[in-house]
């Protein structure tokens, strides 16, 4: 329960690289999945990190040695913290750009299909916004975090008291 069967070193470096992969697999997966975080994204998460875990650990499951585990993934997620602060570099490799969805009253129908939203949930953040219909609006932007902000065309500036995350479209399965 207290002797490492691993050298701590190793420990390290197992963390390290299954926080980078996690990381890749989670910035590749696009800003609609980052910006929400629903039973379903919980779930993948569960099984991806009961999956992750013999990775990281190996053999050892002593205490010590998840101590430095611990501490390696906490370290890490603050060094990210810290690097996309300071760095636009970082910031552009672990961040997606906003993209325009809709401007001067229409849906830029290529940026919606790119983006795989689905419309009603475009038109409930709309509605989020004290605005009718599509027509009312200069500009709307899925942000990096995968909420969406809305300009409406003309008027005074519309606040929202929350942020509302946004899924994808589900698909209709074939028989």
């Amino acid at each position: 329960m207290w002797q490492l069967t691993l050298s701590p070193l190793e420990l390290v470096l197992r963390s390290v690289i299954v926080y980078v992969v996690f990381l890749a697999a989670l910035r590749l997966s696009g800003k609609r999945e980052l910006g929400q975080f629903t039973i379903f994204d919980l779930a993948l998460v569960l099984l991806a990190s009961n999956a992750l875990q013999p990775a990281i650990t190996g053999p050892d499951a002593s205490i010590p040695a998840a101590l430095i585990i611990v501490a390696t993934l906490f370290g890490l997620n603050r060094l990210t913290a810290y690097a996309r602060k300071r760095s636009a570099l970082a910031r552009r490799i672990l961040d997606s750009a906003p993209t325009v969805l809709a401007r001067n009253g229409k849906w830029i129908q290529a940026a919606v299909e790119h983006e795989d939203l689905d419309m009603d949930d475009l038109e409930a953040a709309i509605r989020e916004y004290g605005l009718e219909s599509i027509e009312e609006v200069k500009l709307a932007t899925l942000e990096h975090d995968g909420s969406i902000s809305v300009v409406p065309e003309g008027g005074p500036a519309v606040h929202m008291g929350h942020r509302r995350r946004y899924r994808r479209r589900v698909k209709a399965r074939h028989a």
